[in-house]
């Protein structure tokens, strides 16, 4: 069983940065992909960026030049760090591993979520 604990969220104003962690622990034999989404109010989840084991990268457009995901592999963790934040970036954000575990059976897990607020 593969454990997501995500960390970094809360409030900020306008124009304002946060940096989101993710650490994944549990029977992990390898993991190939993380990612972060996020969920706002009455919308559906949406993708917002991603990394795999072979360090590519992708992004949604809305975030592109503002956001920077990254990865630590030897500690299993992710980061978001969100720059110029804005009221829309407003929402609950999921992170996700996708991987091999230990029974080398494939797991596919998500965090509990942390709210991000972007306010004045």
């Amino acid at each position: 069983q593969v454990q997501l604990v995500e960390s970094g969220g809360g409030l900020v104003q306008p124009g304002g940065s946060l940096r989101l962690s993710c650490a994944a622990s549990g029977s992990i034999f390898s993991i190939y992909a993380m990612d972060w989404n996020r969920q706002a109010p009455g919308k559906q989840r949406e993708l917002v960026a991603g990394i795999t084991s072979g360090r590519s990268t992708k992004y949604a457009d809305s975030v592109k030049g503002r956001f920077t995901i990254s990865r630590d592999y030897a500690k299993n963790t992710v980061y978001l760090q969100m720059n110029s934040l804005k009221p829309e970036d407003t929402a609950v954000y999921y992170c996700n591993a996708r991987g091999i575990a230990t029974s080398r059976d494939r797991f596919d897990s998500w965090g509990q979520g942390t709210q991000v607020t972007v306010s004045s």
